[in-house]
């Protein structure tokens, strides 16, 4: 059976979609902005891991505006993965991929390390992403070939090389079995031993924005969410001049809910040096080549 290729966006369409879907990530931020101070409904998915009213009802914002824009692409978003117990496969179809509130243990706390996460991939690679973050007041933008901006500024990686000179951020999720947490101790303590500082914000796609707008200069997680949590900021890091890659140092997957990313290619190296002896915990999610 014969079947078209992909094509690929130009660069106005990719324009045209980023101002979109830039308007979608500021309503659904404006929702977040009114109700984080709010009493709020939460609904445990698990101990550690749950979901709010708010979340459900930007997801539903986002999703259904996609869908009425762009009708023949195809869409992955938290909320509605987590109801049907599925997550679809990735093909080179144009995907969007939305978690309407990244950090929503930081949300229920009101701590201010939340945002809108919206991504696009094309051939299973990130394309597009934005990254609002209504409390912080920052919003981060990028498509494939056009850079990466900060409130409408053009951002950049530190470019640093050196662990040593290098603040990084890491995660932990919400699996705390004792094998997971060994194995999270030890990157952990691999890291801490030869970088200048760490931290934990509670936002996979914050930490990515803040390695691309190089405030951080590299940042590593391991068994978060699900790939709505990365591929806006796989896209925002690339355009940023940063690399993205898998902990393991094998080429980042968006499917594997593993990611890293640092602000230059011997950071990479420096940095999956030192992950990839912790890179294959049976309790943890496994890489997968796409």
């Amino acid at each position: 059976r014969f079947e078209m290729d992909v094509k690929d966006f130009d660069n106005g369409e990719l324009s045209e979609m980023l101002a979109f879907v830039s308007e979608l990530a500021f309503s659904a931020g404006q929702i977040i902005a009114d109700a984080i101070r709010a009493k709020k409904q939460v609904t445990n998915k698990s101990q550690r891991d749950f979901v709010t009213d708010t979340d459900e009802e930007c997801e539903v914002i986002i999703l259904d505006a996609l869908k009425e824009k762009f009708p023949a692409h195809k869409f992955i978003g938290e909320e509605e993965t987590a109801k049907a117990g599925v997550l679809p496969d990735l093909t080179d179809d144009p995907t969007w991929f939305c978690d309407p509130l990244d950090g929503t243990t930081n949300f229920v706390h009101g701590f201010p390390f939340v945002c809108v996460s919206i991504g696009l991939t094309l051939k299973k690679q990130p394309v597009l992403g934005v990254v609002h973050a209504p409390i912080l007041q920052e919003t981060f933008t990028a498509a494939k070939g056009l850079g990466a901006l900060r409130n409408g500024s053009r951002i950049s990686t530190s470019l640093e090389t050196q662990m040593m000179q290098s603040l990084v951020i890491t995660e932990l999720g919400p699996d705390r079995s004792p094998s997971t947490l060994d194995t999270w101790m030890g990157r952990y303590r691999g890291v801490a031993e030869r970088c200048r500082s760490m931290r934990s914000i509670g936002s996979c796609a914050i930490g990515m924005a803040s390695v691309a707008c190089g405030r951080a200069d590299a940042m590593y997680e391991v068994g978060f969410g699900g790939p709505w949590d990365c591929v806006a900021g796989a896209a925002i890091v690339t355009e940023a001049g940063g690399c993205v890659f898998d902990p393991s140092g094998k080429p980042f997957s968006v499917m594997s809910r593993r990611v890293a990313c640092s602000a230059s290619p011997a950071l990479e190296r420096a940095l999956a040096e030192i992950l990839a002896p912790h890179s294959s915990n049976p309790s943890e999610p496994e890489y997968f080549a796409q």
